[in-house]
């Protein structure tokens, strides 16, 4: 069996930052008392990528990041210092590179069409015989002979083939893709001769012990995730999936794997932070401030429509194909429109049906709720009585039905993920840290008993799942998201901040949402670099696809926006109020920062740390979150907090928590790995605390910062805890009798209570 994780750390590889650099680190993150290092994908990618997600060789490891060879090194000095290594893998989709001939199976396809022993790799509809490549950048262009090929610019083609390149913009694409990517084409790696030639390398390194876990990239891409998690399931390994949880949504239970990567808890615990008393003021702030819905819900559904109209029109076109074929006497406009209303209308990302199975209970309801509130909208509800059972896969089975309840499942999760994460999410900015990966930003908040309680069930059904406060994937960090969450405790004082900053700065033609969204990146960033903050307002614009798009963008509007950001960034007397207000709420941000950290760290579930976090993390959306990282910093901190310095300032502070609990987890697996156990608080002001116990460790943390201080502290607010004495293992402090909370939280707003020998 391969080691019990106690916690992760996450590294993001680049050419910059490869495995030699990766390697550099073994004996910090040791330190730091991490089991296990989580690499970013580290097969063969685009020469140059970023990420390592647009993968172009599954038969070798990146020579970018330093080759097999390097691996190797990496790992060993990892073993040596008794670190395990989990790898992100990609088995929904393949890079289609510039030029189109670094990827050998892509380039076979296109010069052999269906007959090329590469076909079956990806999901190409061949009914006209010829793969569509969308590289032209007008309608008018050609490729241009070159020797024994075709070029146009970057991109290279076979001098004859099975493909027929159009303009880019083109909806006629007939393979499938990662969401709206056309240049990440689709992998059938339900196919078993597929899934065994892409995942050769990483079942090897598993094998061999180099690799002790997997974390499984986007599985609802893929046509059936839970057949794919058996195909994958090995005697060792700790597998986690990239899935996104929605409302009450639990992982299918029936799935072979340790849980998720974490976004879940993320919006468990940011709740817990946020005042549900600011709803009510916040709201009616932002309907002032922008004009903009009280509520979120028609933003959505206006957004998912968009994304089905102008974002996702091949994918919608394919399936509407294959539903006229089933149903060949119904309107194909009449089919399209009951099932863009169908997907508008899902719930999660999407059900999880198998063709030649009963629907499982989750499922069913998930596709009856998309039911109910498509046939409120629609005017034909006989036909949609029709497509129901075809999209639940019942009434007889032949290839164009299974596929049909495939492709609607591989519809519905970018619908989701373009329609309200990438666009819904930049367009209602009511409260942004709300608006996060897997988050609902129509739940305010989250009460310790809701906390309590989904704890609970994680720690019975998903003991080792992942927890995480930030990814490469978040929208913002999560010292950010702490900052902002502030605001909920002082409506009236931001909406008076936001309103000075209005009028004192220039006129602009910025729309209202995207000015309300600006300052609060600025003060969430604070002190926010120019350069950062256009290129954050960048892509937040054109997430947004209002006035400006990445297909469509308008590069006048564009440009008054980031114009309007400097100039706002340039105004001293501004910029001084900003700061002042950045300070008037740093003291509440540290507790929430410190306390969610903690949270985290201590709940059920592995932790994960992502790269750099253990201090303040401060950045935005990627590739803000991919800068470099100050590791030679972070070794002299941890070096001298392990000499007995007291903490200075918050990244002390954070990575004081940081350590010691990551390194009583190590010492302590059976704590940390058996069940959650709420601890009363009593007293004026328990609902400031949130306290629970992980086997022989009690974890307290302050919340609602800013309204304990206005309330007088913490008076005669108490731990309902028997036993001790206690020792707190942050600050090295003992309490032989009496848990009083203006004692235990003192020196910080949080404590790990062991009891004393």
């Amino acid at each position: 069996m391969s080691r019990r994780p106690t916690a992760t750390y996450r590294l993001q590889l680049r050419r910059e930052f490869g495995f030699a650099e990766a390697g550099e680190l073994a004996g910090y993150l040791a330190a730091l008392g991490v089991s296990h290092v989580y690499l970013s994908p580290i097969l063969q990618a685009v020469p140059g990528s970023a990420h390592g997600y647009d993968v172009i060789d599954h038969a070798r490891i990146s020579d970018d990041l330093g080759g097999e060879e390097g691996f190797r090194a990496m790992a060993a000095r990892m073993r040596a210092h008794g670190l395990s290594i989990i790898v992100d893998i990609v088995p929904n989709h393949m890079a289609i590179p510039a030029p189109e001939s670094l990827n050998r199976a892509f380039f076979d396809v296109l010069r052999q069409g269906p007959d090329s022993p590469y076909a079956r790799w990806f999901d190409v509809d061949w009914s006209e015989g010829v793969i569509v490549v969308p590289v032209l950048g007008s309608p008018d262009d050609e490729l241009r002979p070159d020797g024994d090929v075709l070029r146009y610019h970057d991109h290279v083609f076979p001098r004859e083939g099975c493909y027929r390149a159009t303009h880019w913009r083109e909806p006629d694409l007939n393979y499938r893709r990662f969401f709206d990517i056309s240049t990440l084409i689709g992998l059938r790696v339900e196919d078993s001769e597929v899934f065994d030639a892409t995942h050769a390398v990483i079942l090897r390194l598993l094998d061999e012990g180099l690799i002790d876990g997997l974390r499984i990239d986007h599985p609802d891409g893929l046509a059936d995730p839970r057949g794919y998690l058996r195909r994958l399931d090995r005697p060792r390994g700790w597998v986690v999936v990239e899935k996104i949880l929605i409302g009450e949504e639990t992982l299918p239970a029936d799935w072979p794997c340790a849980g998720t990567t974490g976004y879940d808890a993320l919006g468990m615990i940011g709740g817990l932070f946020v005042d549900p008393a600011g709803d009510k003021p916040l709201t009616e702030a932002y309907t002032a401030l922008t004009g903009g819905p009280a509520d979120f819900t028609e933003v959505e559904r206006t957004a998912r429509r968009f994304a089905a109209d102008r974002i996702l029109v091949p994918e919608v076109r394919r399936l509407t194909a294959l539903l006229t074929r089933i149903l060949p006497d119904a309107d194909p406009d009449a089919l399209r429109e009951v099932l863009v209303e169908l997907l508008v209308a899902m719930p999660v990302y999407r059900a999880y049906i198998v063709p030649g199975e009963e629907p499982p209970a989750q499922a069913l309801e998930i596709v009856a709720q998309a039911a109910a509130e498509a046939r409120a909208v629609l005017p034909d509800g006989d036909l949609l009585d029709k497509v129901i059972p075809l999209v639940l896969g019942l009434g007889g089975r032949d290839a164009v039905r299974d596929e049909f309840v495939v492709r609607f499942q591989q519809t519905s999760a970018p619908m989701t993920a373009k329609g309200v994460e990438d666009t819904a999410f930049y367009r209602w900015s009511r409260l942004a840290p709300l608006n996060e990966v897997g988050g609902d930003p129509t739940r305010f908040a989250v009460s310790p008993e809701e906390f309590h309680a989904y704890c609970a069930r994680i720690a019975a059904d998903r003991p080792r799942t992942l927890t995480t406060l930030s990814t490469h994937d978040t929208k913002r960090q999560e010292d950010v998201r702490a900052r902002l969450a502030v605001l909920s405790e002082l409506p009236d004082e931001w909406v008076a901040a936001v309103g000075r900053w209005r009028s004192r700065a220039p006129e602009s033609t910025l729309e209202p949402d995207l000015d309300y969204l600006m300052w609060q990146t600025i003060v969430g960033a604070w002190p926010l670099p120019a350069d950062r903050l256009r290129e954050y307002l960048t892509k937040a614009m054109r997430e947004a696809r209002s006035r400006t798009s990445w297909t469509d963008p308008d590069p006048a509007y564009e440009e008054a926006v980031l114009a309007h950001a400097d100039a706002v960034l340039a105004d001293p007397v501004l910029t001084a109020d900003v700061a002042r207000f950045a300070d008037r709420i740093a003291p509440y941000a540290r507790v929430n920062s410190i306390s969610q950290k903690l949270v985290q760290l201590a709940m059920p579930g592995v932790p994960d740390v992502y790269q750099g976090c253990e201090l303040t993390g401060l950045s935005l959306v990627d590739p803000d979150n991919r800068r470099s990282v100050d590791y030679a910093r972070r070794r002299e901190l941890l070096a001298d907090l392990d000499a007995g310095t007291t903490p200075a300032d918050l990244d002390g502070e954070k990575l004081l928590i940081t350590s010691r609990l990551l390194r009583l987890r190590e010492r302590h697996p059976d704590w940390f790995e058996g069940g959650h156990e709420p601890v009363t608080v009593t007293g004026p002001a328990a609902a400031h605390a949130v306290a629970f116990r992980r086997g022989g460790a009690v974890v307290v943390a302050t919340r609602l910062p800013a309204g304990l201080e206005r309330r007088g502290g913490w008076g005669a607010t108490r731990l309902d805890l028997p036993g001790g004495p206690w020792h707190d293992v942050l600050t090295d402090q003992s309490y032989p009798s009496g848990l009083e909370l203006s004692g235990v939280l003192l020196l910080l707003p949080v404590a790990v209570l062991i009891e004393a020998p």
